[in-house]
């Protein structure tokens, strides 16, 4: 259900990107950047995060770490990860294949500026063996997005 309502949301809106379907796991930032062939920040997780009883997600380049202060200046509390069922409820994707395409539930997303350094990045797509190439400031665009700084400074 997950890659279907992935593939039914890039149909309607975004029709010229491709899913890439792997026959690896693709669950973690390193196994998608060695299966994908790039460097791991241009991976983009996707963070299940609640603060009070509003949940939503951030999208982060795949070696960004969230800054806890940042994160309760930006979103007005303290952010704690969703459960892998709360996740799967709320987004239709299991984790590792987490994505802001084709959400089962109405979830406000965030792009972290960490990702405006890339031209392309690689999301997943709804499933632990698929994603898709995507240039940030489309990806936030098409998910309607927008841009917070919440992790911490590279060094």
């Amino acid at each position: 259900m997950s890659l279907e309502s992935v593939r039914a949301f890039l149909a309607h809106h975004a029709p010229d990107l491709r899913i890439i379907e792997m026959q690896t796991s693709t669950a973690t930032v390193a196994q998608a950047a060695e299966a994908h062939g790039v460097r791991p920040e241009r991976i983009a997780k996707t963070l299940s995060l609640r603060v009070g009883e509003r949940s939503f997600l951030v999208v982060t380049s795949g070696t960004a770490r969230l800054d806890n202060r940042k994160v309760k200046a930006t979103f007005g509390g303290k952010a704690s990860m969703l459960d892998s069922e709360q996740v799967q409820a709320l987004t239709g994707h299991p984790v590792g294949g987490v994505c802001p395409f084709g959400l089962a539930t109405p979830l406000p997303v965030y792009c972290d500026i960490s990702l405006k350094t890339f031209e392309e990045v690689v999301p997943a797509a709804g499933s632990i063996h698929t994603a898709v190439r995507i240039n940030p400031l489309r990806m936030a665009e098409l998910v309607g997005a927008d841009w917070v700084d919440v992790c911490q400074a590279s060094e």
